[in-house]
């Protein structure tokens, strides 16, 4: 069982002073996480990809090659590669670069992406979401397979017998599906034996367990062995030294996120009752003291299924000190705690 994180990199007002971070100072305050990350014992930390003001990240993997040197085991990867809007090659490029610095510790977490802001950017039609997509898969897991590519697509120029370097140190070099719950992206994962990653961010996080066993029979009906697949939750949540602290200093930001996003995308209004509901042990928030949220993790690799959890924190802009402690608490208290039950619990199956 991996326990890991994810960050947007946000910069959103300050909840209580109206101050807005710089995007440099924020970018050096994640630098500061993943090596935290890293020193605590925790296997993964991940950075999203966005092209917004209120996000400092538009290129992950150059975050996580800041962090590589001074990080030795944890493993570095994006959450997620907007891969609709990049350029495989690119990706792959940065990715690898990034595997060679770290020492093979890199990895490609490649989603559609919930924010449209790339596509104008990057001049591409939003009509063409899932070809966009379809292809630039196709084309990236091409390029991971061979040195030399010969490929022929719509969207982007053809490729002959050309070379994409620098190769990674792994082979090949990791190639995880992430998904927001769509059904269509969870099968294409199985069928092509990809790992796959679901954003769990709200209802009952069991109700995906009926996804991961799609995921797997799809995977089984391709032929790929179940048991080199992995399935990973990325959820949010905060943790503090006790359960109503953490809850206090999580929610404002929360609120204040999930209430913008709202506005633009027409859900309601986001309350503390909302948000308390979510933090509940069958909620989807992962909020609380260190035993509170490894319990939430056992539950969810009993129930679920998932090999990998990425607890997402903050959300919005929280003091970068508290952001630490949590980061300190998940690697020396909770992690420990979680592996140690899965395996007493696999070792009965």
């Amino acid at each position: 069982m991996e326990i890991g994180l994810s960050t947007f990199v946000e910069t959103t007002p300050d909840v209580q002073t109206g101050e807005v971070i710089s995007h440099a100072q924020r970018l050096r305050e994640v630098v500061e996480e993943i090596v935290l990350a890293d020193q605590v014992g925790l296997d993964v930390f991940g950075v999203g990809e966005h092209h917004r003001k209120d996000y400092a990240a538009s290129s992950p993997a150059i975050v996580l090659a800041a962090a590589a040197p001074q990080t030795k085991r944890i493993r570095l990867t994006s959450a997620v590669t907007v891969l609709s809007s990049a350029d495989p090659v690119r990706v792959f490029q940065d990715f690898a670069t990034l595997d060679a610095v770290s020492n093979g510790r890199a990895e490609i977490m490649a989603g559609r992406g919930s924010f449209i802001e790339s596509f104008p950017l990057f001049g591409y039609d939003l009509n063409d979401y899932d070809e966009l997509f379809e292809e630039k898969l196709d084309l990236l897991l091409k390029i991971r397979e061979s040195e030399k590519v010969t490929w022929r697509g719509k969207h982007r120029p053809a490729i002959q017998n050309l070379g994409v370097y620098p190769r990674p140190v792994q082979e090949p070099l990791p190639v995880w599906i992430g998904s927001g719950g769509n059904t269509d992206s969870v099968i294409r994962a199985g069928l092509l034996g990809l790992p796959l990653v679901l954003a769990i961010i709200g209802g009952r996080p069991v109700q995906f367990a009926p996804l991961v066993e799609l995921y797997k029979r799809a995977a089984a009906k391709a032929g790929h062995d179940l048991s080199k697949l992995s399935v990973a939750s990325h959820s949010h949540g905060f943790i503090a030294e006790d359960t109503q602290t953490a809850a206090d200093k999580f929610f404002p930001s929360t609120q204040q996120v999930m209430n913008v996003l709202g506005r633009e995308r027409g859900w309601g209004h986001y309350d503390r009752a909302s948000f308390d509901i979510a933090r509940s042990f069958e909620g989807a928030l992962y909020v609380g003291d260190p035993e509170t949220v490894a319990q939430k993790i056992i539950h969810l690799r009993k129930q679920v299924g998932v090999t990998r959890f990425m607890l997402h924190v903050p959300v919005g802009t929280m003091p970068h000190e508290d952001v630490m402690k949590a980061i300190e608490l998940l690697g020396t208290k909770v992690a420990p705690r979680v592996r140690e039950e899965i395996a007493n619990w696999e070792a009965t199956q």
